[in-house]
């Protein structure tokens, strides 16, 4: 008897370490390069999560990096109206978090654990939505940058006796931030006239017009660029704290003779000058030639007016980019850039500097479009600019590995 209450005891203690084991996991992520990967975003299909957890609650989690800091973590929803009466994440996508890896370090560890507090509200670093107040525009930022693009009710003609602001465009503009949290929706709540003046927070500053803006797209014909006009539709599929990701849809327009439809999907991540877009064009061309030719642009003149801007442009076929350095007279410099995977040449037109790809109806092209200001972040000069976009492409190439692994804490 005295050893089978000793065994029982022994089994007793043994308890909550088996059951620490079932509760947790252990993610390693690797890559190739030497150089240092700054906010590189890490994410785990939720479908693998609740396989090492079982009946794990999003709001019950914990990502620890390999000295126990709690890592802030998001959970994208892509089915909303999904019921989960098993309990297993089915309307989840993906588990986000982020890792800096310092020059050299070409692996880290984390565990992914049950916890039975709620877990905190991290801070918000991406945002986007739709204004409905400031005639459609949607807007969206991380915690470097902030764009907007133009909605059916600024391209609406101005009824009888109303005076409108009215812009027919596709282009990007780019709101330059000299702060980490949002400002969004603190800008369109102070008004137009204030957010062209730094205030404070940065400024409005970029001009678009009828131009492409910073990595708007439209067709090419070998010597003229046909475009869409303001987006129909907007989605938004996640929203922050890590990452940001919606599409906007364009309706119908003639390239030479073929209709062509278009819907981009945008990714921005915490920590990233340069947003992911994807852009899938629907078109019917001829037998002869079944591909067109897309173009991304950036504006030849994108500074405000009086700002005697003196303007480098850079075409770098090693990281298929088209950037541009714009020196201001009371602005400060401003860096533009579009990197394009195999990217096969370069063009202009009267309003933009253009890089070009081949692209198939339905299938997606994929390319990365942004901006840095001086006067926040740590790029300076247009060296420092091309440097990292150099970096960025290479880290494009290289994505990182993820891979997950049972913990044992049991002794032997």
């Amino acid at each position: 008897m005295h050893v089978k209450l000793k065994a029982i005891a022994l089994a007793l203690c043994l308890l909550p370490a088996i059951s620490l084991a079932q509760d947790k996991f252990k993610v390693t992520v690797s890559h190739q390069l030497s150089d240092a990967r700054p906010s590189e975003t890490i994410t785990i299909p939720w479908a693998q999560v609740n396989q090492y957890l079982p009946g794990a609650l999003i709001q019950k989690i914990a990502i620890k990096d390999q000295h126990g800091k709690v890592l802030p973590h998001q959970v994208t929803n892509i089915a909303p109206q999904a019921k989960d009466p098993q309990g297993v994440g089915i309307a989840y996508g993906e588990l986000i978090f982020q890792h800096h890896f310092a020059a050299g370090e070409k692996q880290a560890s984390f565990t992914i654990e049950k916890i039975d507090t709620v877990a905190p509200v991290f801070e918000t670093k991406t945002f986007a939505r739709q204004i409905p107040e400031r005639l459609d525009d949607f807007a969206w930022e991380t915690d470097k940058i902030a764009h907007r693009t133009y909605g059916p009710a600024l391209a609406a003609p101005a009824p009888a006796g109303v005076t409108k602001e009215v812009l027919v465009t596709s282009g990007i503009d780019i709101w330059f931030k000299r702060v980490p949290y949002p400002i969004v929706d603190r800008w369109y709540n102070k008004g137009h006239d204030h957010y062209h003046k730094d205030e404070g927070e940065g400024l409005d500053m970029y001009n678009v017009g009828r131009s492409r803006g910073c990595g708007g797209t439209g067709i090419w014909d070998g010597k003229q660029l046909h475009t869409s006009i303001n987006y129909s539709h907007w989605k938004i599929l996640a929203n922050g704290p890590i990452r940001t990701i919606f599409e906007l849809s364009y309706q119908s327009w003639d390239a030479a003779g073929v209709a062509v439809t278009e819907t981009k999907r945008f990714t921005i991540d915490a920590g990233h000058y340069l947003d992911k877009i994807e852009s899938t064009f629907q078109f019917n061309a001829p037998a002869s030639n079944a591909n067109l030719v897309a173009a991304v642009g950036l504006n030849k003149t994108p500074s405000d007016k009086g700002q005697q801007a003196k303007i480098q442009v850079d075409k770098d076929q090693s990281s298929s980019s088209l950037s541009q350095w714009i020196e201001q007279s009371s602005n400060g410099a401003i860096g533009t850039a579009i990197i394009l995977p195999d990217a096969n040449g370069y063009s202009e037109d009267n309003l933009n500097h253009l890089i070009l790809k081949p692209v198939v109806s339905g299938q997606k092209m994929t390319y990365y479009a942004g901006a840095i200001w001086d006067r926040w972040g740590d790029v300076k000069s247009q060296a420092a600019w091309l440097d990292y976009l150099n970096k960025m492409a290479a880290r494009y190439r290289d994505p990182v590995k993820v891979s997950l692994s049972s913990i044992n804490n049991q002794k032997p």
